[in-house]
This record gives C-alpha cells, sequence and structure tokens, in this order.
C-alpha cells in the first residue's frame, strides 16, 4: 500500500454524526470530510514521564500505531533543563506533543486523514501513558475545499520521485 494515498481518501474511519466534542457543532452529512484534528490539553501529568524523551517517543510511536495511522518519521528533543517536543510525520499527517514537566503539562496535537484512522484513539493513549489526571480535548473536522470535493485525487510523481498533490 502507498501510505500517501490514504490520506487522500475524503471519507475517514469516524463518523461525521458524531459531533459530541465537535467544534461549531454538527456540520451537513453531504460535506467531505478530509480529516478530524484533535487539540488535546494535558494536565497533573506524571512528571517524570513528561521529562523522559524515550517514553515519549515511545509513546508517540504506542499512539500512531493505536490510531491505525503510519508512522514515517519520529523526531525528538529534549531541553536543559527540562521538557521535551516530539513530532511524528504520519503518512496520514502528523502528531506533535511539547511538555513542560515542572507544571504537569503538555500539549498534543493529532491530525490524521484516511478512511482507517482514528485519531481519537491516539489521544486516549497520550492520557492513560502521561497519567494525566485532567485534560481537555478539542475536535475540527477538516472539510475538503470546494474546489476539491467530486474531484478524484492521485498523487502526482515529479522527475525526482516525490509525490505532490
Amino acid at each position: 500500500m502507498d501510505p500517501v494515498l490514504s490520506c487522500l481518501q475524503p471519507k475517514p474511519g469516524w463518523s461525521a454524526l458524531d459531533t459530541e466534542e465537535i467544534i461549531g457543532g454538527s456540520i451537513p452529512v453531504s460535506v467531505d470530510i478530509v480529516g478530524k484534528h484533535c487539540i488535546l490539553e494535558l494536565y497533573e501529568c506524571d512528571a517524570f514521564r513528561l521529562n523522559d524523551e524515550a517514553f515519549v517517543r515511545t509513546t508517540i510511536t504506542a499512539a500512531a500505531k493505536n490510531a491505525g495511522a503510519t508512522l514515517l518519521n519520529l523526531i525528538t528533543h529534549r531541553f536543559i533543563p527540562q521538557g521535551v517536543t516530539g513530532l511524528a510525520l504520519l503518512a496520514e499527517s502528523h502528531i506533535s506533543i511539547h511538555t513542560w514537566p515542572e507544571s504537569g503539562y503538555a500539549a498534543v496535537d493529532v491530525f490524521t486523514c484516511g478512511d482507517h484512522t482514528m485519531p481519537d484513539l491516539a489521544c486516549k493513549i497520550m492520557c492513560s501513558e502521561f497519567r494525566a489526571k485532567n485534560h481537555v480535548i478539542k475536535t475540527f473536522l477538516r472539510q475538503t475545499p470546494e474546489g476539491l470535493s467530486g474531484e478524484v485525487r492521485n498523487p502526482q510523481r515529479s522527475p525526482t520521485g516525490i509525490i505532490s498533490s
């Protein structure tokens, strides 16, 4: 399976009708959804885990797998004296995290597209693994731009082999 093609599917593996936590209420069923974007705030987390770069990498990897996403690359950086930033490049988009161990806080961003991904499940892993006592999640449905709806979107390879849309 070409990992780029999954991001081109207009109907991800979740229902647009499930709008309990969707910002701005419901959207018309006729609107094509290209992806789901979750902004997650984690509070009162385990400070040791937030400051452990290897643990952050392992957690991001587990979150991507749990969401049904394809991890392409993962980069992390541990700051001195504390804090970790991580960014996972997914075939379906990305996961990012920024931690503040001294405050027990982490800011997480999970955006996936495709017909098989569940970013909410990635967020559940993050909450659980960082032992967040409280969290806030805001979910946005990313709509297909009007000019692209109904169009077949095929990636095009450049002479260098890089795929562009």
